[in-house]
Formats: structure tokens, C-alpha cells, sequence
């Protein structure tokens, strides 16, 4: 379970680069009913001085589709803004270059099997896992592990009725001034191979917390969901980055971007401005988020709603 709480963290960091795929054409039939629209309040911070002042907003990859969030103090400073900052810029997805580079990136090519790279037991289990979600056994033979992992991640959900399309960094997007500048954090090169630089124990860790726990995956990111929509940060931190025990993901996957994140507001809070980042929620939850690492950098981060 804990090293489920890995896989769920990282869900979204490269949630488009499939699509879930043609891999799994049959999803959108097989798709339930989410149930009633929820309300929520979820967090939202601010670092402000006499001419500048940045929002930290955490964000949640996928939502049942209705959801409520953004009325309020989120909508107003989405509204004020000049300048909206995503992890990557949000049209990133959209060029088909992107797409066969991540492919490229996230094929084997050495004429061996994810298959083939797996212990006795961890093969057992994701193949178990695969029969699961109803997918052949070979669907992500001629992917890297963490390619398959972030889109094993990600079925169980689409089948529980959670979409991209109701994602929060799209209605940010639509919420944001036509006039605000978009741009990103990172860029998509950056987070491909931010996975793909991994040791490949630390890949197949990462698969295999999506594959142990397949059954587990929908029920634990509905807990994150409420959390977040509750503007719960402590729960959120306890569900989504507690089980990070593989230092090199854990670092690779939060620390140091939350390090290199808090060093770019620290230096655009040096000109004027309105800027909202949204980013992952697990980068603003949590010992070692964002906010810890402004704070060491002498900065004062309030809780807005």
C-alpha cells in the first residue's frame, strides 16, 4: 500500500503522453457513473510584498467530471492575474512532435520485454494486474516501466469516471485572463526524461506500486480527491507523499523540483506582478514542499482559503 501512495503522487506528471492510448480504446464505454457534482474549498497561498504577489494553488490531475472548486477567492486571483504558471506550458500536450517524442523516449529498444526485466514475483503480480483491468498481458511490452506505471495508474480511475478533461489545470486555464501570460515551470523534455533518467530498479518500483495494488488505485485517489477538495493539506500530504520511500523518486519526483519552484519565486517575487501557479498538489503539502523551501529563503507564505 505504501508504495501505492508513490504511483498516485506522480499520477498526471505525464498523463497525457498516452492518453491512456490505443491501448486501451474500449475505456470510454466501460467508464461509471461518477455519482452527484462535489463542492469543495481546496488551498490556495499567496507571497506578497508592496507591488508583487504570487498564488500557490494545487492542483489535481483528473476529476469526476461536475466537480465544484473554483468559486471564490481562486476564481478572483485567477481573474487579477497577469501571468498564469503551469509545471509545463499547457499547449505542451497538443503538438504531435511531443507525442512521438514521448513514445520514443518510452519504448524499449534493445529487443527485450518489460516483461523480461521483472523478477518472478513482480511479473506475476502486473500480469495479474493487467488481467485485472481486462488488457492483454503484452499491452506495455515495448514500454520503458515507468510508462507503463503512470498508465496503469491511470485506467482504474478513467473507469471509476475520473477525467483529464475535468482536470484543474484545463479550467485554470479557462479561467486565467485572456491577456495573462502562460508559460511553464519545466518543460516537457524536462519531465520526460525527469522518469526516464531513473535507474530502472526505481522505474520498476514505481510499476509495481500501480500493480500491487491495482484494486486499491480508484479508492485512494477518491480519499485524495476529498482531501484536496476539503483543503485538507495535512491529509493530502499523508496520502499522496508519505509513501515516497524510494529516495531517487522521491527526490527526482518532488524534492528538488519543489526546491528549484521555490528559487523561481523567490526571483520573480524581485519584479511586479500578479502571478498563480498551479501545480501539482503533493508540491504544496507536505515537509520539504514549495512553502517549506520559500520559507527558508526568508519569505512569508499565507493561507488564503
Amino acid at each position: 500500500m505504501k508504495r501505492l501512495k508513490a504511483g498516485i503522487a506522480a499520477f498526471g506528471v505525464l498523463a497525457f503522453s498516452l492518453q491512456v492510448g490505443a491501448a486501451v480504446p474500449a475505456l470510454a464505454a466501460e467508464e461509471a457513473d461518477a455519482g452527484a457534482p462535489q463542492v469543495g474549498k481546496p488551498a490556495l497561498w499567496k507571497i506578497a510584498d508592496e507591488d508583487t504577489t504570487i498564488y500557490l494553488f494545487g492542483t489535481v490531475h483528473a476529476l469526476p467530471e461536475g466537480t465544484q472548486w473554483s468559486e471564490g477567492p481562486i476564481e478572483a486571483a485567477l481573474a487579477g492575474a497577469d501571468q498564469l504558471v503551469t509545471e509545463i506550458p499547457m499547449d505542451a500536450a497538443k503538438d504531435p512532435a511531443a507525442q512521438q517524442m514521448v513514445m520514443g523516449k518510452a519504448m524499449l529498444t534493445d529487443g527485450t520485454t518489460l516483461r523480461d526485466r521483472l523478477g518472478e514475483e513482480d511479473r506475476a503480480s502486473y500480469e495479474a494486474a493487467l488481467e485485472t483491468l481486462g488488457m492483454p498481458t503484452a499491452t506495455f511490452d515495448r514500454f520503458e516501466p515507468w510508462f507503463a506505471g503512470m498508465n496503469m495508474a491511470m485506467i482504474p480511475l478513467m473507469k471509476e469516471g475520473y477525467s483529464m478533461e475535468s482536470g484543474v489545470e484545463l479550467a485554470v486555464e479557462e479561467l486565467a485572463a485572456d491577456d495573462a501570460i502562460r508559460t511553464g515551470l519545466e518543460t516537457l523534455d524536462q519531465q520526460i526524461d525527469m522518469f526516464d533518467s531513473l535507474p530502472e530498479q526505481s522505474q520498476i518500483s514505481f510499476l509495481m506500486a500501480s500493480a500491487d495494488n491495482i484494486d486499491q488505485i480508484a479508492p485512494l485517489m477518491k480519499r485524495m480527491t476529498s482531501a484536496w477538495l476539503e483543503g485538507d493539506s495535512d491529509k493530502l500530504a499523508e496520502l499522496m507523499n508519505l509513501g515516497l520511500d524510494d529516495e531517487r523518486l522521491a527526490n527526482a519526483l518532488l524534492y528538488n523540483r519543489n526546491a528549484k519552484w521555490a528559487a523561481w519565486v523567490g526571483d520573480r517575487m524581485a519584479r511586479p506582478g500578479t502571478v498563480f501557479i498551479a501545480v501539482g498538489a503533493g508540491h504544496l503539502a507536505g515537509a520539504r514542499s514549495v512553502q517549506d523551501f520559500l520559507g527558508e529563503r526568508g519569505f512569508t507564505v499565507t493561507r488564503v482559503q
